[in-house]
């Protein structure tokens, strides 16, 4: 698959389109800020496709977890999500403090609500886009395409009421252009049910005229049908979770204005809805030759799951990526002799790096051992040597991990890539005098640096590359292998897919399966939901969906693997040398509080309607 930046934020028209709204998030984009009428607009084929195309600008872009563009900090489109939860801690922009500090309905930044700006403009361009120009000028919109931009439009507004869903929980389904004029312009929310009853029978009307693969190098990074699926699997299985299925008692009892419930009784038999839904996704991608997680074999034909584990975010440039269902061309990797991600993830001491993302000590505990056990039943973890270092100051503690422990995390007594070959090893170290350490305000905090995902090429000096574009995967399946797993386990624990399907994401990550270490799970609901909860941990870190899983099962204010409040641990930067860095420190107390379950709707909406009801708690 060859992906171009062609939805990212496209040249658009200059000055704004004479069309308006009483209420801010039913405004179309300023972006568009050329002084045209609709009718203008949409006589010219060139204008209505760039009108089209900022549908687009408000995919999220799920690598960029610190900073936006002016350094000041992300929205609830970018991928905060990891500095918010049991995952980092990032020490710069407005994702550093709200762990431990939290937020109010009036200055919650991480909103999503702007999307109705862009449903807005899907709604315009569905109703008033039409054939237009001549195949002379070579610019045109002829019955064909207009039907697929219509099309796309129409995926954009069920995803986006998706997105919404995913933060808000039932949210105004919009589907029609809102007069501006109207004198009406105060909306009520749907419930759970209306809701993902719309987003549904929306994807799947879209199915038909979307294409299974986009060949154009120009389209690449439009929807597919995989996406449609993938959006229909998750959306059920949100729908069948506790927070929106019964699970949450303060939103069960939750009424709007008129009376109305908006978050359901609990059903279980929604668990069956999305086994369903999750089957239609894997037979879909059976036709294609696409179920399949991305795995690259050595020589003799086993796994080589560094290899593999890598190439997920770097294979992108043909078909041969299985596992990418559906990707977002936007980035924030940026470059290690710029900014972005890339560099606020390489050490200080490494050729100005700018180390501030850091993971908490809670999450490195999570990863297995190489015997596919955790640290509390491996042999090979002994607490009580765990802080012995050897001659190259290598902790026990980081010793014999599994393979996503050496892609993930970069720990103190490494040496950073690429370094050696250029005959200057860098061995990387966060204590005192260090370079890494916390003497600058925008260190690690935890001793610790977010490695996954980043370029393993890039060097900030000599003739090494200095940046690698890729684009963002926005679905992956090792995700739906996990959901999978879950929904069968509500279903019928006995189900032996449960762990055949953890098994496939366990096996690719080089680790022992359940079934074969573990076979007395089988049949044990809580066993194999627990099993489930710490594979998807360790498998999708920092890929922004812990924060949702943790809140979606009601756990996150529980004690156990998935709270969210209480005191976070990195190691001991105080320490003068790498054997006083190694104990286990608290760094901050992080707040988690019950109505944090759903994100709060902007006080500066609700205060100004009188149908608007406001999440529980807030």
């Amino acid at each position: 698959m060859k992906l171009l930046r062609y939805f990212t934020y496209s040249v658009l028209l200059s000055g704004a389109l004479t069309v308006s709204s009483c209420k801010d998030y039913l405004d179309v984009s300023d972006d568009l800020a050329a002084e045209l009428t609709l009718e203008e607009v949409f006589n010219n084929a060139a204008f209505s496709k760039r009108f089209h195309r900022n549908i687009y600008s408000t995919i999220p872009n799920p690598s960029h977890i610190i900073l936006d563009n002016s350094y000041a900090g992300l929205n609830g489109l970018d991928n905060p999500w990891p500095g918010v939860s049991d995952e980092l801690k990032c020490a710069q922009g407005n994702v550093k403090d709200v762990a431990s500090v939290g937020y109010t309905a009036g200055n919650a930044q991480f909103t999503r609500w702007h999307l109705y700006k862009q449903i807005r403009q899907a709604n315009i361009f569905m109703r008033d886009a039409h054939t237009c120009g001549s195949k002379e000028t070579g610019d045109y919109i002829n019955d064909s395409e207009l039907a697929q931009l219509k099309n796309e439009a129409r995926f954009l507004r069920a995803y986006y009421h998706y997105l919404l869903f995913e933060l808000y929980g039932p949210v105004p389904i919009m589907q029609d252009v809102i007069d501006s004029n109207a004198t009406d312009l105060d909306f009520a929310r749907a419930s759970v049910d209306e809701l993902v009853e719309f987003i549904d029978s929306e994807l799947q009307a879209c199915l038909p005229l979307l294409p299974d693969q986009e060949e154009s190098s120009e389209r690449a990074a439009a929807p597919t049908k995989a996406a449609a699926y993938a959006i229909r699997a998750k959306l059920f299985v949100y729908a069948a979770s506790p927070l929106f299925n019964g699970g949450y008692a303060e939103a069960v009892a939750l009424r709007d204005k008129e009376g109305k419930q908006l978050f359901p009784n609990a059903d279980e038999s929604k668990w069956q809805k999305a086994v369903k839904a999750l089957e239609d996704l894997f037979t879909y991608l059976d036709g294609q030759g696409r179920n399949q997680l991305y795995i690259v074999r050595k020589s003799d034909g086993s796994i080589d799951p560094y290899a593999s584990l890598y190439g997920i975010n770097f294979d992108f440039l043909d078909n041969s990526n299985t596992e990418a269902l559906w990707y977002s061309s936007k980035n924030a990797w940026g470059a290690v002799n710029g900014e972005g991600r890339e560099r606020r993830c390489t050490p200080r001491a490494v050729y100005q790096g700018f180390s501030c993302v850091g993971v908490v000590q809670e999450m490195v505990d999570a990863y297995f051992m190489a015997d596919g056990k955790s640290i509390d039943e491996s042999p090979l973890y002994d607490r009580n040597t765990e802080y012995e270092l050897d001659e190259n100051d290598i902790a026990n503690m980081y010793k014999n991990r599994e393979p996503r422990f050496y892609m993930d995390i970069t720990y103190s007594g490494i040496v950073w890539q690429n370094t050696e070959e250029q005959g200057d090893p860098k061995k990387i170290y966060f204590h005192k005098g260090s370079g890494d350490d916390n003497s600058k305000a925008d260190n690690c905090y935890t001793g610790y640096l977010l490695y996954k995902g980043m370029c393993h090429e890039l060097l900030n000096t000599g003739s090494f590359k200095k940046q690698q574009y890729r684009p963002g995967i926005l679905f992956r399946l090792a995700d739906f292998y996990l959901l999978y797993a879950e929904a069968l386990n509500h279903v019928d624990p006995n189900d032996s897919r449960i762990l055949e399907y953890i098994d496939k994401v366990r096996e690719r990550a080089g680790i022992a399966k359940l079934a074969d270490i573990s076979s007395e799970l089988k049949g044990n609901y809580e066993k194999q939901f627990e099993a489930i909860r710490h594979e998807r941990r360790v498998e999708l870190f920092a890929e922004g969906q812990r924060y949702f899983d943790v809140r979606r099962w009601m756990l996150a204010d529980k004690d156990g693997d998935c709270r969210q409040g209480g005191k976070f641990y990195g190691m001991n930067m105080m320490g003068n040398d790498p054997q006083e860095f190694m104990q286990r420190t608290f760094f901050e107390e992080r707040q988690f509080e019950k109505k944090m379950y759903l994100y709060p709707i902007p006080l500066s909406e609700v205060s100004k309607s009188q149908k608007l009801i406001q999440n529980p708690g807030w």
